[in-house]
């Protein structure tokens, strides 16, 4: 039921992030003279709802939202959205209870877009772009949330395109994780396109039929499906050096075809193709076994004795799920998740909190930007390592330390009484050195249950009874599931994508993908790449934000291409170096590139081949806009 604000008004209030709140009030009495120094927030770590302000100061500053809000509600004042930029910096400042270094303030506000002019919308006004625009086809390679967004963007410009899913709708990631559980790790007030806000998002962290539903109305909303060609994927790209175009070659359901394209957007994402162990004996076991990225509903695991391989992000979620309705569940585990400490994990929104932010002036837009914040840049400092570091090798700085310290002691105590947990619960290994998840205390809760064991020997091999480990006990099993991850590192697999001069994507890349601004390869002129090398993010920001990017600069890099009159665009071997260098030693100075931790983050090599080692407003900055220096522009060829 919608809320009545008349009864109800102190109710959402009191269901409000204050702060954010506060600001947006500012936009109802045209002046910052409310956000006081005494009310403005001091954030305590890991207590999202502690903001600092006494409760008795807190209680003055609601009864003074309610007054302007009623105000607003009757027709006594009018939102402002246009406020004076030297308004816009206070404001800022006060959300997030920092001052904010001026090299933020043209990211952030950007981000806040107030006033609907955001840089991530193309601008393809001139007479020449748009006629430019409608001769270009390009080709986009999945339609889960990068290629939605692609597609988005390439309509407002006017550019002609094909989207190809080799599923039978869109949705991505979304459509094909259906495990019980499966849940966003990310805020979605901040998981969700900053051009298309969910004010009703029933929980922080929504579920996967919820965040499917969200991506599939974005595609309704924007008539995206009568661009995209279901059930058929993209076998092999090929370059035509002579005419400047990529032919692909398609498998649909009518057999293989090919389509012609100016230019081609990868956006099948990272965490795409389930991994499974290479453990001896795997086909030989006589039960049920599945990935969970491609779970079996038809298998009732009630009652039943079920193994789980694995304890990464996707273990994380289904194990609590399926604890309850097993006969005994074994969790084999190599090494232990960080969990950060999440409370309202799986906590609903509160309807007077959806009532804010659908009906009270950009309230949305504030509380995301403290959303943003939060998730910038934050906890960078506590992963970065000290090159003079000296203590353990479990941390990589004074911070880490402190960080690890901290969060290690919140998992002793959950596990008290369980002293035979303790060392299998706290990780080994520098807090950031592989993903951590989100914990509302229901994992460590299900390791502790009476039907449960947590293994942590390795595993030896896989009998058709079950599961051998290195001390020769046979663990007997008539289910296996496993929680093993993806192939990441081997980015755009299957598909052979041949360049110029033959040369072939993978094997120019020989196990060691790398991309400039995690997009462009030198030899494969018009090849976008989104979420490509490099571009995954561990503790800052969310993946929407840096698709957003890329999706900007690409379309960027296509108008370059109608602006000059080129034909192809191509980046520069130096410049690709020079980037990638930047980046190897930025990961080098992370938890996560340290030499102790093993992880999908790395390839063979042991090079970190997925994340963004910088702040989350160095690839806003990076990706603008293209810069003409960076590339090889070659004319059309003429007869």
């Amino acid at each position: 039921m919608p809320l009545d604000y008349a009864t109800n008004l102190d109710e959402a209030i009191d269901a409000a992030h204050l702060p954010a709140l506060m600001t947006a009030l500012v936009h109802l009495t045209g002046n910052t003279h409310h956000l006081k120094p005494e009310w403005r927030p001091a954030y305590a770590p890991m207590d999202r709802n502690n903001i600092g302000v006494p409760d008795e100061e807190q209680a003055i500053m609601r009864a003074f939202a309610k007054g302007v809000i009623t105000d607003y509600l009757e027709g006594r004042r009018q939102p402002v959205g246009d406020l004076a930029s030297e308004a816009i910096r206070p404001m800022m400042d006060y959300i997030t209870g920092v001052d904010i270094p001026s090299s933020y303030l043209d990211f952030l506000e950007d981000e806040l877009d107030l006033m609907g002019e955001s840089s991530k919308r193309p601008k393809w006004e001139t007479p020449k772009l748009k006629a430019a625009a409608a001769k270009m086809k390009v080709l986009v390679i999945g339609a889960g949330m990068s290629g939605i967004l692609a597609a988005i963007r390439l309509n407002e410009a006017g550019v002609g395109y094909t989207v190809v899913e080799k599923n039978a709708d869109v949705g991505g990631t979304w459509l094909e994780n259906t495990y019980p559980g499966c849940r966003v790790d990310s805020s979605n007030h901040f998981y969700s396109y900053s051009f298309e806000p969910n004010h009703l998002w029933p929980q922080h962290f929504s579920t996967q039929p919820v965040l499917l539903k969200y991506f599939q109305d974005v595609a309704e909303r924007y008539d995206l499906k009568k661009h995209v060609r279901f059930q058929t994927e993209v076998e092999a790209l090929t370059f035509d050096e002579a005419r400047g175009v990529w032919q692909a070659t398609l498998r649909t359901p009518r057999g293989t075809e090919t389509l012609e394209a100016d230019a081609v957007i990868t956006a099948v994402g990272q965490l795409n193709r389930p991994r499974l162990p290479d453990i001896e004996g795997r086909d030989s076991f006589k039960g049920p076994a599945f990935h969970s990225a491609r779970w079996d509903h038809d298998v009732d695991l009630t009652d039943k004795r079920v193994a789980v391989i694995g304890t990464g992000a996707s273990a994380f979620q289904f194990v609590p799920e399926i604890v309850g309705k097993v006969g005994h569940l074994e969790v084999f585990q190599r090494t232990p998740p960080w969990c950060f400490p999440t409370p309202h994990y799986h906590e609903d929104v509160a309807e007077g909190k959806k009532w804010l932010l659908e009906n009270i002036p950009y309230y949305d837009r504030w509380y995301r930007f403290w959303l943003l914040w939060m998730a910038t840049d934050g906890l960078l400092p506590a992963v970065r390592a000290d090159p003079d570091w000296t203590g353990p090798a479990t941390a990589v700085s004074e911070a880490n330390q402190a960080f690890r310290d901290m969060i290690a002691e919140i998992l002793r105590g959950q596990v008290a009484g369980r002293e035979d947990l303790v060392d299998k619960v706290v990780p080994q290994y520098p807090l950031g050195g592989k993903r951590a998840l989100l914990d509302n205390g229901v994992w460590l809760a299900a390791l502790q249950q009476p039907n449960v064991d947590l293994v942590t020997t390795a595993i030896s091999k896989i009998t058709p009874d079950g599961l051998v480990t290195d001390d020769g006990v046979l663990h007997e099993a008539d289910v296996i599931i496993y929680g093993t991850g993806f192939t990441a590192s081997k980015f755009l697999s299957p598909m052979k994508i041949t360049g110029k001069g033959g040369i072939e994507l993978h094997q120019q890349w020989a196990g060691d993908p790398r991309a400039y601004l995690g997009m462009t390869a030198p030899n494969f002129p018009n090849l976008f790449m989104i979420y490509g090398p490099n571009t995954n993010i561990v503790v800052n920001g969310s993946i929407i934000f840096f698709s957003e990017c890329s999706v900007r600069y690409i379309l960027g890099c296509l108008e370059l291409l109608a602006e000059t009159g080129a034909k192809t665009l191509e980046v520069r071997q130096d410049v690709h170096d020079a980037f990638n260098e930047r980046v190897d030693e930025g990961n080098r100075l992370m938890a996560w590139g340290s030499p102790n931790v093993t992880s999908w983050y790395k390839n063979e090599a042991g090079r970190v081949t997925q994340n963004w080692p910088f702040a989350l407003v160095d690839y806003w900055r990076a990706t603008l806009k293209p810069n003409p220096e960076d590339f090889v522009l070659k004319e059309p060829a003429t007869a």
